[in-house]
């Protein structure tokens, strides 16, 4: 389980994605976000593992998250959901992920073929400001936070716009 907190992106802060008993596991950095319309994810080390940016020329709130150098997936609001916000995380090849939920207050599932791979929840949690991302056994913990940083992303910028 993974703890992140959440309306950084209003401020610009770097801050740590830390484990349950608040280890860092990866250090974000927020004041990039505010220049190039990315974000930089390091492991603790320092080195960059992962980026997420939104991608400008499309119609719907579209955002590419790389791993490595090599583009790892591209998140996609749907158009049209009439109960709630749904995101598509198209990665290479089969097997895209579907998140759903109340996507505004974390409290979502990130699905593969009907089947649950992680859960974005506040309400473990007593902190306000944190919620956390339960990842299940043998997924790609990376790719599942960096799609869920970009959901961040993409949340606030419709706040913004309200």
């Amino acid at each position: 389980m993974y703890l992140i907190r959440e309306r950084f992106f209003r401020l610009g802060d770097d801050f740590d994605i830390t484990d349950e008993e608040g280890r860092p596991v990866l250090h974000v950095d927020g004041k990039v976000m505010s220049m190039h319309n990315r974000l930089v994810l390091r492991d603790p080390a320092g080195r960059e593992v992962a980026q997420v940016q939104r991608k400008l020329i499309s119609l719907r709130p579209t955002y590419q998250v790389s791993v490595g150098g090599q583009e790892a997936a591209e998140i996609r609001k749907h158009f049209f959901t009439p109960f709630g916000d749904r995101f598509t995380i198209d990665v290479p090849g089969p097997d895209d992920l579907e998140m759903s939920g109340n996507l505004f207050d974390h409290e979502y599932v990130i699905e593969r073929g009907g089947a649950t791979v992680a859960t974005v929840s506040k309400r473990w949690f007593s902190m306000r400001d944190t919620y956390a991302v339960d990842v299940a056994p043998g997924q790609d913990d990376l790719l599942i936070l960096a799609s869920v940083l970009a959901l961040d992303i993409a949340q606030d910028r419709e706040r913004q716009q309200q």
